[in-house]
């Protein structure tokens, strides 16, 4: 198999179910901004923090999951697809990793270390992700699971910009009015 195809020269692409759509497309642009996220959350690893960088690999993993999800506009139920399991499983991280933190008393300005700063990044990218999802939702079926889950995952890396930042003793800065 080779990298190239050229099939998506004529600017279309084919989702799951091999139909083809503009690469524009509300679909493309919701699992193309998921991908993003994922190929960031990358550059976070190694946070230098072992907890953290297992996490992050799980919802590597699970961002795939996301991406193949979206990008099937008639799935199986054998095809793979977001479940409540995956959005419990962040609320559960987010409440661990929070009894770490002292408690928020305003808003965080993001930053910090480079692994606190790259987490409050990706959490940008991936309240993106969601916006183009639930964009996608107002013309197409979808399973709403992936926008619970999206909205789950940028507070999960928004506490873990601030754990990653707690741990490295970098001070949270909070916005002047």
């Amino acid at each position: 198999m080779t990298i190239y195809t050229g099939r998506g020269d004529d600017g279309e692409t084919d989702l799951r179910d091999m139909s083809r759509v503009s690469k524009s497309s509300p679909r493309i642009e919701a699992y193309g901004t998921v991908d993003e996220a994922n190929a960031l959350i990358g550059t976070v690893r190694p946070t230098g923090h072992d907890d953290v960088d297992a996490l992050l690999e799980t919802v590597q993993n699970h961002l795939h999951v996301v991406q193949a999800d979206l990008a099937n506009p008639d799935p199986s139920p054998d095809d793979p697809a977001v479940e409540a399991e995956h959005v419990e499983s962040l609320e559960a991280r987010i409440d661990e990793f929070d009894e770490e933190l002292e408690p928020l008393r305003s808003f965080v300005l993001p930053g910090g270390g480079r692994a606190g700063a790259a987490l409050h990044h990706a959490r940008t990218v991936v309240r993106r992700a969601e916006r183009r999802t639930v964009d996608l939702a107002r013309s197409e079926p979808i399973n709403e699971t992936v926008v619970s889950y999206l909205n789950r995952l940028s507070d999960l890396l928004f506490t873990l910009g601030r754990v990653a930042n707690a741990r490295d003793e970098e001070p949270e800065e909070s916005p002047s009015y």
